[in-house]
């Protein structure tokens, strides 16, 4: 894919920080609801809560992901970050993969049986903990860029060098 433009990169960048840094947030706010769900006695309570992460998984948290994954991937492919070049943009795009199907395939229909059932589910208290580690995560390699490149990304990086070396070498024109 060609390379972004910058403002056009920038905007990406912004918009990809925004929906990401919402769906930690999200799955923050269904941490708490299950937890208020499962330690409470009332059972008013447990249905009311339940009936918001359902509010809150439908409507929300499914756009931000798959938003989050579509723009992390043009990034990826619009810039020198590439898809498959560094060992954390592979682990993020893997890790955002499956917890975006986790949370369209297992825990919104896990939200959904509980709010029609109105009992505690400790799995509702699991899932938001293990996504939002998950996302702490993916947040901390983009910050810190571990692991370095990928056997593509040394291999594209030795073939970019040797042109580059080969362009320096071509004749110049003199005038």
């Amino acid at each position: 894919m060609k390379q972004l433009k910058r403002p056009t990169r920038r905007a990406l960048l912004t918009l990809h920080v925004i929906v990401s840094v919402s769906w930690l947030g999200l799955a923050l706010g269904l941490l708490a609801l299950g937890i208020a769900a499962y330690t409470t006695e009332d059972p008013v309570i447990t249905q009311a809560a339940y009936r918001a992460m359902q509010i809150v998984a439908d409507w929300l948290i499914v756009p931000l992901a798959l938003l989050a994954f579509v723009s992390g991937v043009l990034l990826s492919l619009g810039t020198p970050w590439g898809l498959a070049r560094h060992h954390w943009v592979r682990i993020k795009f893997w890790l955002t993969l499956v917890t975006l199907s986790a949370t369209v395939f297992a825990l919104r229909p896990n939200i959904h049986q509980a709010a029609a059932d109105g009992q505690p589910d400790l799995s509702l208290v699991a899932a938001p903990v293990v996504s939002s580690t998950a996302y702490l995560f993916m947040t901390a390699i983009s910050v810190l860029k571990p692991w370095g490149l990928t056997r593509r990304g040394r291999r594209l990086r030795v073939l970019a060098t040797s042109r580059k070396t080969v362009d320096e070498r071509s004749p110049a024109p003199t005038a």
